[in-house]
């Protein structure tokens, strides 16, 4: 299913920082290559965030582009990631891919695993 961010019938969001990054990252792959999001089981939290480069999308796949950059989300990931937004900050910290996620009650300090 191909969406852009007006229609996404989850609600989750790229911002035009994360699409830069993504496209950046890109470049360095195959033609035709995306960034695959996933959550599993995992992490200091309960589930972790996962980050892939995929060169095909899968059919239950839901597929977000902006500005060129195109994310994929696994079905069984979906209920985990509905209504998030995906960013990519550069800060002190570092530069990183952050997930802003409502469905999260708790998350770690670095950002990258969360408990529902």
């Amino acid at each position: 299913m191909s969406t852009d961010l007006a229609v996404n019938p989850r609600g989750i969001a790229v911002t035009e920082n994360a699409a830069k990054r993504i496209l950046s990252v890109m470049a360095h792959e195959p033609p035709g290559s995306m960034l695959r999001v996933s959550v599993s089981g995992g992490g200091c939290s309960g589930f972790q965030y996962v980050f892939d480069v995929e060169q095909e999308k899968a059919p239950d796949d839901l597929v977000i582009e902006r500005d060129g950059a195109t994310v994929l989300i696994d079905e069984t990931s979906l209920d985990l990631l509905e209504g998030c937004t995906i960013d990519f900050v550069d800060d002190l910290i570092g530069q990183s891919f952050r997930i802003t996620n409502p469905n999260a009650t708790s998350s770690c300090g670095c950002g990258t695993s969360f408990a529902i």
